[in-house]
């Protein structure tokens, strides 16, 4: 069996990947929350951890993997919306929730095993509250619940921080009710206009944290594989899961190992609306401010480009090159059989999920004509399946007249120097959506799925 190694955020190195129950190899990993579109940050972690997901299928089976990534659907962000929009909650929400399942399918991404939301999980939520209170590890004031981060010795070990290095540092919401500026919330009250459940404090709502330690509980246990997300969620978020999981289920270890994603960038800046480079995964798949569309291939080949560990710089340079070579890949596998995944972008993969290395390998395979291998290695990636490939099907369109034509004019070119004409021609087919292949063989034009037969008249 492939040995996959992983790095191993909790112990800062890469470690062999040893699942607790290998028929059921266990992994979660926070989802959106659900108020908007999701931005092409929102994305990268998907993609990294979809990959994951079919490394393991691929190594373990696809029946002995679990992989959960929840919706949270009850939170202040979607009030607000709601409150600014007119629009119920649950309207915000099944629709954003529809809308983030949509994208991140035409990106190739995988639905995970579960998929559950916040609300669903409350009675979950509240019992894992009691317990925690019951075992002193949280307070009930003024009809909030926090969570004591005093009474649990390993708080920051996640994160390498320090509690005190913390409360100088970071923005802790002050409040009087607080024992500790650390202490976060676990539960707080509902007024008449916010989305409220009953409980032994009064009509409230849980906080962010617990919900992720209620759901990973009842879905994959007090120990499970792998915990997921981008760096981002490492402080506070996934240091507040484990201190309130650890202390609510002592008989488990919460989760084994623990990768994180870097943030990425635009242009080389980072994304931002007032610097105008912020944009959805919708925006880059129909176009936006007057830019074509970007296939969702294209934008996973780009994301697959570069180690999941690493900042990654999304440019519009990087994604016409991912649309040139998987354009090129396409052609080379069609009428292909996939036969079994190639030795070298299995070992990439496995070692700490190195995808840019397994990307190298394939660019091998494919210059060394093994197209049965490289097609099934790509399709282990995500890539050259054939719920990616409409972008780059050909349009069935007689073209022979104007390969003459253009044919004729490069002749004239070459004699006389003067290659205005050609130049202009070769404009106007690529205006009406015609790639135009010119070398020493001859010309071969090809509609793509941008074709616009309106503008190729006018050329006539």
């Amino acid at each position: 069996m492939t040995t996959i190694k992983l790095h191993n955020t909790r112990t800062r190195k890469k470690e062999v990947f040893t699942p607790i129950d290998p028929d059921n190899v266990r992994m979660y990993v926070c989802g959106p929350t659900v108020y908007d579109r999701a931005h092409i940050g929102n994305a990268r972690p998907v993609v990294v951890f979809d990959t994951l997901f079919r490394l393991l299928r691929h190594v373990y089976g696809p029946d002995h993997v679990t992989y959960v990534r929840n919706f949270t659907d009850v939170d202040d962000k979607i009030n607000a919306r709601a409150a600014a929009s007119g629009r119920s909650i649950g309207q915000i929400t099944e629709e954003t929730t529809r809308w983030y399942l949509e994208d991140m399918a035409a990106i190739g991404a995988l639905e995970p095993t579960q998929m559950p939301r916040a609300t669903q999980y409350i009675p979950q939520m509240v019992a894992m509250i009691e317990d925690l209170i019951a075992k002193g590890h949280a307070y009930a004031a003024e009809g909030h619940v926090l969570f004591s981060v005093e009474s649990y010795k390993d708080y920051g070990a996640l994160s390498g921080r320090a509690v005190d290095d913390m409360i100088a540092g970071a923005r802790v919401e002050v409040a009087p009710y607080k024992r500790n500026p650390m202490d976060f919330v676990l539960w707080k009250p509902s007024d008449a206009a916010t989305p409220g459940w009953d409980s032994p404090w009064g009509r409230g709502r849980p906080g962010w944290h617990i919900e992720c330690s209620a759901m990973s509980y009842e879905l994959l246990g007090a120990s499970f594989d792998i915990h997921g997300g981008g760096n981002d969620l490492m402080f506070p978020h996934h240091e507040n899961e484990i201190a309130q999981s650890c202390c609510a289920h002592p008989e488990g270890h919460f989760a084994n190992v623990w990768l994180h994603n870097e943030m990425l960038q635009v242009e080389g800046k980072k994304m931002s609306k007032s610097l105008g480079n912020f944009f959805t995964v919708r925006d880059l798949l129909d176009g936006h401010d007057g830019m074509p569309g970007v296939p969702g291939e294209v934008i996973r080949f780009v994301f697959l480009s570069t180690h999941y560990r690493k900042p990654m710089d999304w440019t519009a340079e990087k994604a016409a090159e991912a649309e040139a070579t998987l354009r090129k890949w396409r052609g080379m596998v069609e009428g292909i059989e996939a036969t079994e995944v190639a030795e070298g972008v299995l070992a990439a993969l496995a070692d700490d999920l190195n995808t840019a290395g397994a990307i190298s390998e394939l660019h091998r395979l494919a210059g060394e004509g093994d197209f049965g291998a490289f097609k099934a290695s790509a399709l282990l990636l995500g890539l050259l399946g054939a719920n990616l490939g409409d972008w780059a099907k050909a349009v069935d369109v007689d073209l022979s007249g104007f390969v003459a034509q253009l044919t004729k004019a490069r002749d004239v070119a070459m004699a006389s120097k003067d290659f205005t004409h050609v130049d202009r021609l070769k404009a106007g087919l690529l205006e009406a959506g015609i790639e135009v292949r010119m070398s020493k063989a001859g010309v071969e034009l090809l509609a793509g799925p941008e074709f616009d037969a309106v503008k190729l008249e006018a050329l006539q």
